[in-house]
């Protein structure tokens, strides 16, 4: 299993090349792939999420569309659409841009809710059905989403129950001076892009996720993924706290943890490494939080604070 993780850990370092001072999203972003899941990035514009996105693509040597959102795209934009043709007097289907296998969300929040659905709707389902007809999309299929922060010009808050369909979410944020310094430094002469190898392709990248089904959880680990999800659920400052399918990612997020650090079983580590990012945007915050100063990492550093890591035996 190890030596099928260096696949991943080299497209991380390869990521690495572009997005300075960033690895332990690189990292995330790795984890949350290799688990199958989608990606929301939250930032303000220019910190480097459609870069991240592209690089990615790149050294996974997989196919990539991208769509840049607008209020006027449609869902057909998205998904593809029936056209008729004279000569054969049938109905074509012409591909959207979400048949392929890795699609590029930018700046998901600033369409139409309508549009959100019909690609959220893809995204759990991993088919695409127009008129009746259903298809699949291509394997590996991952949607990496990027949004304006809420209350941006022109943005769609995106409902809870889509937000819950991503499996990670988080905020790049502003580098520090001495990576800025490094960004200004590569992009002087050319585009750090342009240097990124392919290192994985999509069958070893099927093979990785494959491989991370068969990492084993014990059961004292289960109890503590579900006391941590149940935290907040009573948690008086959570209003609204993680669902099922979060507890689902939970464990996905960290059977791949436990996976890229070459290990084919999870410790309680690999769990509480990314519950934040797999937790933060499921849970609505009591009104109760904004008046003590509380954003919803803050609570649920308390929460990890508060429920005791099994013990190994």
């Amino acid at each position: 299993m190890s030596d099928l993780a260096n696949a991943p850990r080299n497209v991380v370092r390869e990521v690495g090349k572009v997005v300075a001072g960033k690895d332990v999203y690189i990292k995330k972003v790795m984890l949350a792939i290799l688990a199958g899941g989608h990606i929301l990035m939250d930032d303000i514009p220019g910190v480097g999420k459609t870069t991240m996105a592209l690089a990615f693509s790149k050294a996974m040597a997989l196919k990539q569309k991208r769509v840049q959102f607008t209020p006027d795209v449609l869902p057909s934009d998205v998904t593809g659409f029936y056209m008729f043709q004279k000569e054969t007097k049938t109905f074509r289907y012409m591909p959207g841009p979400v048949m392929t296998n890795l699609f590029l969300a930018d700046e998901i929040n600033r369409t139409s809710p309508k549009t959100q659905s019909a690609l959220l709707q893809v995204m759990e389902e991993g088919k695409v059905t127009i008129d009746g007809n259903t298809l699949d999309v291509p394997a590996p299929f991952i949607v990496i989403a990027t949004q304006n922060p809420v209350g941006s010009a022109g943005t769609q808050l995106l409902p809870e129950s889509q937000l819950d369909r991503f499996m990670i979410c988080f905020s790049l944020g502003y580098p520090d001076i001495k990576n800025e310094i490094q960004i200004i430094k590569r992009r002087h002469a050319d585009n750090p892009l342009d240097h990124v190898r392919p290192v994985m392709d999509a069958a070893i990248l099927l093979s990785c996720q494959k491989a991370v089904e068969q990492v084993y959880i014990h059961d004292a680990v289960y109890e503590y993924i579900a006391q941590l999800v149940n935290a907040t659920r009573n948690n008086e400052l959570i209003k609204l706290g993680v669902s099922p399918r979060g507890t689902l990612a939970l464990c996905r997020m960290a059977m791949s943890s436990a996976f890229l650090a070459g290990r084919d079983y999870v410790l309680p580590d690999d769990v509480a490494g990314i519950f934040k990012d797999v937790a933060g945007h499921r849970i609505v915050l009591d009104a109760r939080a904004g008046i003590a100063g509380y954003d919803a990492h803050t609570v649920l550093d308390r929460i990890i604070a508060s429920v005791p890591k099994p013990v190994p035996r």
